[in-house]
Order: structure tokens, then sequence, then C-alpha cells
């Protein structure tokens, strides 16, 4: 792995800083399609993007679940300085991804009413969700090797490039989308088809690296190994479920708020689960950052470095969690003001509210995130699945039907909190166990 080795602490910037920016870009993708849907098209339209997410979500998923499985072992593979076997690895997993691509996109394609109605599409926006799915679903593909990508060329040890990469991309989404949606007038689909087209950008630009002189990873023949997809599945399913969560939340979400709320209540968390991607996203670029780095030092069979690195984790969850809520809290109305205007004061004012009350959530978040990502990378895939599974699936539930159960459509925003909140006790819990063990 190529490091800079000034000190650990300066690899440990050097890494997360750019997976963290990688992460916001990614998560920028559907909130700039999101702002320019909003103002160019409808408020109605902006709703659409929102129930279309979870499925990107997914997509991500797929593709963070291998490619943390097959980073953590490549990263472990190269610190036993077997670069042979990593390139083997490498190689299966973008192959296996890409069989996975043309699978989904053929189903969807062929299951398009069936997707929207599963996702919560209604009779007001169905016909706007349809046409966003229509333009998206046959980029499918690009969506998981981009990821995959961007996380592999990380664990290559050129993080600074993989920033650069998905900037580029997000730049030139930004750019299609003001002349699709607003100069063009190409609707909802426009805004779809630029997100589309700047991930064949990202795609040719990895292809230049993966394919290029620079860099360690390398496209190579190799065989199947089905007990290495094993290994690499379990690794990476904790991430996975992180990466899931986003668009679980959002499924959620959106089915709560019709059965106890109203479709007004769709715009408001359509703003706020963009500020949740972002705020979520940050820390798994922490966790997602520091794996390549301790999976290295474990393979090294250096402890030291390893817990070290989980301290630098934690306090930069610390902070982070600290800035997103204080800023949610104090700056509320300008992040609602990207989207609907003042003058619809009603819902810019209780879309404000409940932004506030989300927000609690971000400071309990990155722990289980950060301490889950860490699990990750020493493969211990059991507690970091627990981790994951507890704050995104079961705790969320739990949480969500219990308390619209007690407070109706008021306890929804407030759901996201406690399920943190429980599942940071069964985190304490595996994390002082696992001290405990590696310091007997």
């Amino acid at each position: 792995m190529k490091l800079e080795g000034k000190s650990l602490k300066s690899d440990f910037m050097r890494f997360i800083v750019p997976s963290i920016v990688a992460q916001w870009v990614f998560a920028l993708y559907t909130m700039v399609d999101g702002i320019f849907v909003a103002k160019g098209v409808s408020e109605v339209a902006l709703t659409a993007v929102n129930i279309v997410m979870p499925y990107i979500m997914a997509l991500y998923a797929i593709s963070i679940l291998f490619a943390v499985g097959t980073s953590t072992v490549v990263a472990i593979l190269l610190g036993e300085k077997n670069g042979k076997r990593a390139n083997e690895v490498f190689t299966q997993n973008i192959t296996l991804l890409t069989i996975f691509s043309v699978l989904i996109t053929i189903i969807v394609m062929l299951n398009l009413k069936s997707v929207a109605l599963f996702l919560g599409a209604t009779e007001v926006n169905m016909k706007y969700v349809l046409e966003y799915l229509r333009a998206i679903v046959p980029f499918s593909g690009l969506f998981i090797l981009s990821y995959s990508f961007e996380t592999l060329i990380k664990t290559d040890g050129y993080p600074k490039m993989a920033t650069f990469i998905v900037t580029a991309g997000s730049v030139l989404n930004v750019i299609l989308d003001y002349f699709m949606v607003m100069r063009w007038h190409m609707g909802i689909g426009g805004a779809a088809l630029a997100t589309g087209i700047s991930h064949v950008v990202l795609i040719a630009m990895y292809l230049v690296h993966f394919c290029g002189k620079k860099g360690t990873i390398k496209f190579r023949r190799f065989r199947w190994d089905i007990p290495v997809i094993w290994r690499e599945v379990k690794n990476g399913i904790p991430s996975g479920i992180t990466e899931l969560s986003t668009g679980l939340i959002i499924f959620l979400f959106n089915q709560a708020i019709l059965k106890f709320l109203n479709e007004d209540a769709l715009v408001s968390y359509t703003i706020i689960s963009y500020v949740n991607s972002i705020a979520v996203m940050t820390m798994v670029g922490i966790a997602q950052g520091y794996q390549p780095l301790i999976s290295y030092y474990f393979g090294q069979k250096r402890m030291d470095r390893c817990k070290k690195l989980l301290r630098y984790g934690i306090v930069a969850v610390i902070v982070a969690s600290i800035a997103f809520t204080g800023g949610c809290l104090l700056g509320a109305d300008g992040i609602v003001g990207l989207f609907l205007e003042k003058n619809m004061t009603e819902l810019f004012a209780y879309s404000s509210g409940v932004l506030r009350i989300f927000a609690l959530s971000f400071l309990i978040a990155g722990y289980n995130i950060v301490i889950g990502g860490y699990f990750t990378a020493v493969e211990e895939p059991v507690s970091a699945t627990i981790i994951s599974m507890g704050r995104s699936i079961v705790m969320l539930i739990l949480s969500l039907g219990l308390l619209t159960m007690v407070f109706g459509g008021a306890g929804i925003w407030w759901s996201p909190l406690l399920a943190e909140a429980l599942t940071l006790v069964f985190t304490l819990v595996f994390f002082f166990r696992y001290l405990k063990r590696i310091n007997a």
C-alpha cells in the first residue's frame, strides 16, 4: 500500500478526508437532482426523486458490500506482501459486480411499474416516479461499479485521486442538470440522465487508473474462488447494511408518513433525507477511510497501530457529529430554503422544525458506524453485522413502530434518535468485550 510514512495521524487524515469528500459527492448526486427538480419542475416531482432514492441506495449497498469486503481482503494481502493474489481478488470482484449489474438492470426494466409501486409511488406522483426510473435504471451497473472502484482506488493508496474523480463527476452532474432541467426543460428524466452520463465519465476515469502503470492493484486473469467471495461478503455485509440503511430509512419513513401524516410531509422528509444522507455519509467516510489502513496493519499483526487508528476515528466522529447537529439546529431555515420558497409559510416552518428534531440522531450515529467499521477491518464480521443491523433495521423498525403507536405522526421524527441510542448500548458491549480480549 502506498503510504507516505510521515506519521500515523498524517496517513489517517490523508485517507479519511478524501473518503469523506467522496461520500459527500455521492450523496450530492441525488441532492443536486432534487434541488434542480424542485426549482425546475415541481415539489411533487421532488418527492418522486426521494421515492426512487432507496433503489439508488440499494445499488450502492450491493457495491459497497463487495467493495469493502474486497478492500479488506486486498489490504490484508498487500500487508502480507502478496500482490499477485490481491490482483486476482480485485479482478474477480469487478467481474462479479458486472454480472450482477446486467441482471439487476434487465429485471428492473421489465418490471418498472411494480418497482415504482413497491417504492411507494402514489397516484399523484406515479408519472414522475416512472419517468425518473425509466431514465436512471439503464445506468444501474455504473452506480454499482463506480462506488466499488472508488473504494478500491483508495485501498491502492490513491485517496486524493479518488476524490478528484468523484468531484469531477459531481461537477459534470451539476452542469448537465442545469442544462437538461433548467434550460432544455427535459424534466425529471433529464435530471436522471444527467446523473447517468456523469457516471459514464466516472467509470472511464477509474479504468484509466487501473489499466495504467500507476498503482499496485491491476486487472489479471483469475479462477473463481467461492471461499474468497464468501469471505468478502462476510466482511462487507456490515458496510453494505450501513449503506442500505439510508435507503431503508427513506422507504420506511415514506410509508409511515403516508399512513400517519400527509403527502406534504413527504416534501419535508425529502429535504431531511438529503441532509441525513450527507451526515451519515460523513460518518461512513471516516469508517471507510480508515478501514484499509487498519486492515493493512492488522495483516502485519501491529495491533498497537490498529487501536491508535480507532482512537483517531472516534475523535473525528465527535467533531463531525457536533458539527452536523449544531449546523442543523442553527441553520435549518437556510437548508429548507434551498428547496422551498419562504412564501410556503406553513410547509417551510414544519420542515425546519422536524429537521431540527431528526438532526439529534447525528450525535450518536457516528459511534455505531465507526466502531462497526473497525470491527469490519479486523475481520470481526459478527459484531459489525449486529451493529449495522441494529441501527438500520431492527432498532429503527422497533423505534418507529413504538413511537408512532404512542405519539402518532409526531413520533416519526424522534425514532432515529431512539434507534441509534439503543444500538449504541450493544456497540459499547461488543467494543469493551473486544478490548478485554485483545488486551488479555
